[in-house]
C-alpha cells in the first residue's frame, strides 16, 4: 500500500482514490484525530477512507503484537460520516485477522462497556467527541479498562505509516444486536434514589441524547431535555461541557424550569458538566472537590488522581482530610487518568475537562459521563436539605478561568510548550518576579504549573488532541490575582510567534 503525507495529496485528484491518505500529526497521544473534511471548509483533508482501512489493518496488527488476541469491539458516534469510517476501518481490521463485535451506534464509555460484558479485551470507537464538525477520529484499548498511551500510539503510528502490517485470514464480523439497551440497563442497576429530582439533560444533539435522559429517569430523576435530539450538524453549539457556550445554554435551561441541577454530555458521552440550581456554571475540577467529599466519607483513607489543569483544593480543602483522602496530580488525558486510577488502586479520578474515572464499587475504571451524572445525584440524594448551589457554598471559594486554547499547530505546540518551561525554569533559578511574587514551585509532570507565593497558579500545555495550547489560571486570593498570573503566563506564551488566539477567556 502506497502512501502520500496530506501535502502532496488532493481530494480532487484521482490520487486520492487510490491511495492511502493519513497525516501523521493524526496520532495523538492517547487518541487519533484528523481532519476529514467538511463542505463549508476549504481546509484539506488529513485522512481518507482507504487510510482508515490501513489504520484498521494497523490496529488489527497491534492487538495481536500485545498479545491480546483478534477480538475487538467496534462503534461509531452519530456523525454523518462516522458508519462509513467505521465499515472502512472494519475492512482493515478484518483483512488482518481481527475477529469485529459492532455494536453500532455507541457512546465511547458505551464501547468500553462492551469489552467487559463480551468478553472482549479491545475496543476502537469511532469518534471526534466534541471536535467541530468534520473532524474524525478513533479511541482505542487493548487491556480493559485502559486506553491506548503514548507507547502503543507511537507503535500504531510506525506500522501504519510504514505499512508494516500482518495481514492473516481467519477475520470475522460479528454485529451485537440491542447493545443498547444492556448498557443502560447495567447503568442503572441499583442506583435507584430516593430524593425527588429535577435534572436538565443537555447534549449538545450529540449522541448521548440517546442514551442519557432514559438513564437518568431510569434511577427516578424527573428529566427536562436540552438538545437532546441527534443533530450531526449541531446547531446550535459543539457538544462540549467545558465549553461557556453550553454551559450558558443549561444555565439558561435551570434557571428557566426550577431545575435542581443541568448535566452536560458530550458528543461521545464520556464527560459531563455542572450547573447548579442558582444556574451556577461549576468547573469539573470542583465537582470533582464535591465529589470526592461525598466518596471518601463512604471510603475513608481513599486515593483520588486529579490532572494538574485542577483545583488546589484537593491538597487544601479540610474535609478531605479529614476524611483521610490522598491526591496525586498527574498528567492530562483520559488515557494517562485512567492508567494512574488503575495503577494507584484509587477510588476516582477527576479531570478538569469533565472526564471522571470510578473504580469499584462505583464503576468500572474508564470514564463515563452518565456514570458521573448518576453519581452527582446519588451524592444530591445523600445530602437532604441541601441543594447543589448549597454544596458548591460549602467549598472554600478560589477564581478559576475555563480552560483556554490559543492556536497552535500541531508540528509547532510541542516544541513551544519545551520553551515555556525553559523560560519558568529560568525564572524560579533566578529567582524572578513574576506576576508580582517569586514562583515557588514549577510543576512539569505535564507542560507546566508555575505556583506563586500565595498559591496563585498558571497553567501550559500542549492540547493533545487539537492544534492547540491550553491554558489555566486559579487564584485562592482574589479575581484580580488571576488576572495578574493570566496577563504574566500570557506574556511568555506571546514570545513565541506561532502561539495564535485564544478560543475563550474569561
Amino acid at each position: 500500500m502506497n502512501f502520500k503525507p496530506v501535502a502532496q495529496a488532493s481530494p480532487n485528484t484521482f490520487e486520492f482514490e487510490t491511495l492511502a491518505l493519513v497525516k501523521p500529526t493524526g496520532f495523538r497521544e492517547y487518541d487519533a484525530r484528523w481532519w476529514f473534511g467538511h463542505p463549508s471548509s476549504p481546509k484539506e483533508p488529513e485522512l481518507n477512507l482507504i487510510g482508515v482501512q490501513a489504520l484498521g489493518m494497523g490496529i488489527g496488527t497491534l492487538i495481536r503484537r500485545l498479545g491480546a488476541g483478534p477480538d475487538i469491539v467496534v462503534g461509531h458516534d452519530f456523525r454523518s460520516y462516522s458508519m462509513s469510517i467505521k465499515l472502512a476501518l472494519v475492512a482493515g481490521l478484518l483483512a488482518a485477522g481481527a475477529r469485529v463485535k459492532d455494536i453500532g451506534l455507541a457512546l465511547s464509555p458505551m464501547a468500553y462497556f462492551a469489552q467487559f460484558a463480551l468478553d472482549t479485551p479491545s475496543v476502537a470507537m469511532v469518534t471526534a467527541s466534541h471536535n467541530e464538525n468534520g473532524w474524525t477520529g478513533v479511541k482505542m484499548g487493548a487491556q480493559r479498562p485502559l486506553t491506548f498511551g503514548p507507547d502503543e500510539m507511537s507503535a500504531l503510528r510506525e506500522i501504519v505509516l510504514n505499512g508494516d502490517f500482518d495481514l492473516t485470514d481467519g477475520g470475522s464480523y460479528e454485529f451485537v444486536p440491542d447493545f443498547r439497551k444492556t448498557y443502560i440497563d447495567d447503568l442503572v442497576a441499583g442506583k435507584r434514589i430516593t430524593r425527588k429530582l429535577r435534572v436538565v439533560a443537555a447534549c449538545g444533539n450529540g449522541t448521548a441524547g440517546a442514551f442519557a435522559p432514559e438513564a437518568l429517569e431510569r434511577i427516578g430523576c424527573e428529566v427536562i431535555p436540552l438538545d437532546i435530539e441527534l443533530d450531526h450538524s449541531f446547531p446550535r453549539y459543539n457538544p462540549n461541557p467545558e465549553d461557556m457556550q453550553m454551559l450558558h445554554a443549561i444555565r439558561d435551561k435551570v434557571l428557566e424550569t426550577g431545575a435542581d441541577v443541568g448535566l452536560g454530555f458530550d458528543g461521545d458521552g464520556d464527560r459531563c458538566g455542572v450547573v447548579d440550581n442558582e444556574g451556577n456554571e461549576i468547573f469539573a475540577d470542583k465537582v470533582g472537590v464535591m465529589l470526592a467529599r461525598d466518596i471518601s466519607a463512604l471510603h475513608p483513607n481513599a486515593t483520588f488522581v486529579v490532572d494538574v489543569k485542577s483545583t488546589g483544593l484537593f491538597n487544601t480543602d479540610t474535609v478531605l482530610a479529614a476524611n483521610g483522602a490522598k491526591t496525586d496530580y498527574w498528567k492530562t488525558g483520559h488515557s494517562y487518568l485512567k492508567r494512574r486510577v488503575a495503577e494507584l488502586g484509587a477510588i476516582a479520578g477527576f479531570e478538569k475537562s469533565g472526564h471522571f474515572f470510578f473504580n469499584p464499587p462505583i464503576g468500572r475504571g474508564y470514564d463515563d459521563g452518565i456514570v458521573t451524572a448518576i453519581a452527582v445525584c446519588q451524592m444530591l440524594d445523600r445530602s437532604p436539605g441541601k441543594s447543589m448551589a448549597d454544596l458548591y457554598r460549602d467549598l472554600p471559594l478560589t477564581y478559576g478561568t475555563p480552560t483556554m486554547s490559543p492556536h497552535c499547530d500541531d508540528e509547532l505546540k510541542y516544541g513551544v510548550v519545551d520553551k515555556v518551561v525553559a523560560d519558568f525554569e529560568a525564572m524560579k533559578r533566578n529567582g524572578d518576579i513574576f506576576a508580582g511574587q517569586k514562583i515557588v514551585d514549577l510543576v512539569t509532570v505535564n507542560g507546566v504549573r508555575v505556583v506563586a507565593e500565595d498559591g496563585t497558579w498558571g497553567l501550559v500545555r500542549a492540547s493533545s488532541n487539537k492544534p492547540e495550547l491550553v491554558v489555566v489560571v486559579e487564584s485562592p486570593v482574589s479575581s484580580e490575582r488571576r488576572r495578574e498570573m493570566f496577563e504574566a503566563v500570557d506574556a511568555v506564551l506571546r514570545r513565541n510567534p506561532s502561539v495564535g488566539a485564544y478560543n475563550q477567556t474569561f
